[in-house]
């Protein structure tokens, strides 16, 4: 019962970790993971599997002698480590200039468009 205390705990720590630094919210750790998908590299998401492993093994009485928890650790240490670097901001700015970047692109294709057709019909 300890063990599997000490494992729902540390998924829900990471769980409160993926939804402050990605802004994920679900119930369980797992589906914040689901959800976080992509915006984790695969080396931090395949830790956060084997956390998500442990915990749906941990309830079941003969399984749970199988759960390696020096591994659990490592991996819960590792996702946290990768979480503590992300900075939301500059993530909201690179999106923000990611958009700008194809209005300006958008608008640049439209006004050459325009030019073209303009040199075309004679009016320039």
């Amino acid at each position: 019962m300890v063990m599997q205390t000490n494992i729902d705990t540390r998924s829900e720590r990471l769980r409160e970790a993926l939804e402050t630094a990605l802004g994920v919210k679900a119930r369980t750790f797992d589906a914040a993971l689901r959800k976080a998908g992509r915006r984790l590299p695969k080396r931090v998401r395949q830790q956060g599997a084997v956390v998500a492993r442990a915990q749906a093994i941990d309830g079941h009485p003969k399984l749970r002698r199988t759960i390696d928890l020096d591994a659990v650790t490592r991996a819960e240490a590792e996702v946290l480590a990768h979480l503590k670097t992300i900075d939301r901001a500059d993530l909201r700015r690179g999106r923000l200039l990611g958009l700008a970047g194809v209005i300006v692109f958008n608008l640049l294709v439209i006004v050459a468009l325009f030019v073209g057709w303009m040199v075309w019909s004679g009016h320039l």
